[in-house]
């Protein structure tokens, strides 16, 4: 077979690569870019530890492997799919009892607050509720872009396009299923590059109190912990290693939130100011 002809005849396979890749990539530079603006790794209030952070890592590794081994050591296949599905769960509801406590302590610090100071409260929380509101905005639009995509993934079959209008009629179908697609994927890049920085400072609170995200954290884990509790009963194992098992992680939790709480101080960070 010539070059020429084979050149001729990859040339439509070349373009169906390239073109996904260069979308993708373009795709996610923009998200990350628009993520790091809207959720900064270091945003206005934040004070850095890193004694606390390194102890933070170490208490992550360490929950991770300690529940592995449980599972390991005295779940069955049962047990392996339960837990799956609360880490599907966690990783979905998340953000949401993030946002929902976030909003219950803030409105508890506009309550205690003194009259005079709920004007400079106001002006600070500005930028977390613009914040969760790109969050959830993205995460809310996802589903809707997948579902539109597939119809129109649906709609492409070829007994449809007959003809020179049915010709025109695939072209435009296809030019709307990337036009769907593309927004889909930068959305879920956005929600990906978003997500730690916005649960790790409370989508911005920081700017509010230091001490917030902390807080914030705290609350949710022993939220999720009965959640957990309610719907998939104590972790396996003789009951006093459950009880030790489910109440560790929160434990633990609470223990450094109050510690990054304490260190605040050193800081010059008071609950008062």
């Amino acid at each position: 077979m010539p070059p020429g002809l084979v050149l001729v005849l990859a040339l439509p396979c070349l373009w169906c690569l390239t073109v996904p890749l260069v979308l993708g990539y373009a795709s996610a530079r923009t998200a990350r870019r628009v993520a790091r603006r809207i959720f900064p790794v270091r945003p206005e209030g934040y004070v850095e530890d890193a004694p606390l952070l390194r102890v933070q890592r170490v208490r992550a590794w360490v929950g991770l492997v300690m529940s592995v081994a449980v599972l390991a050591v005295f779940g069955d296949f049962e047990d392996v799919e339960e837990a799956q599905v609360q880490l599907t769960l966690r990783l979905f509801l998340t953000p949401w009892g993030a946002l929902l406590i976030a909003v219950v302590v803030v409105a508890l610090l506009f309550w205690a607050a003194r009259p005079g100071t709920r004007q400079d409260m106001r002006t600070n929380l500005w930028p977390a509720g613009r914040s969760a509101l790109w969050y959830f905005g993205a995460w809310s639009l996802i589903p809707l872009f997948a579902v539109a995509a597939f119809q129109t993934m649906g709609w492409l079959a070829p007994n449809r396009f007959e003809g020179g209008s049915g010709l025109l009629l695939g072209v435009f179908l296809l030019f709307l299923f990337f036009a769907l697609w593309t927004p889909f994927w930068w959305l879920v890049y956005f929600v990906g590059f978003s997500s730690g920085p916005a649960l790790r400072h409370a989508f911005n609170l920081t700017a509010l109190h230091a001490a917030l995200p902390a807080l914030v954290t705290a609350v949710l884990v022993w939220v999720f912990a009965f959640f957990g509790l309610a719907t998939g009963g104590l972790p396996p194992g003789p009951v006093p290693l459950a009880v030790c098992a489910f109440l560790g992680g929160p434990l633990s939790v609470t223990a450094l939130a109050w510690w990054e709480i304490h260190r605040l101080r050193r800081h010059g960070v008071r609950w008062r100011t």
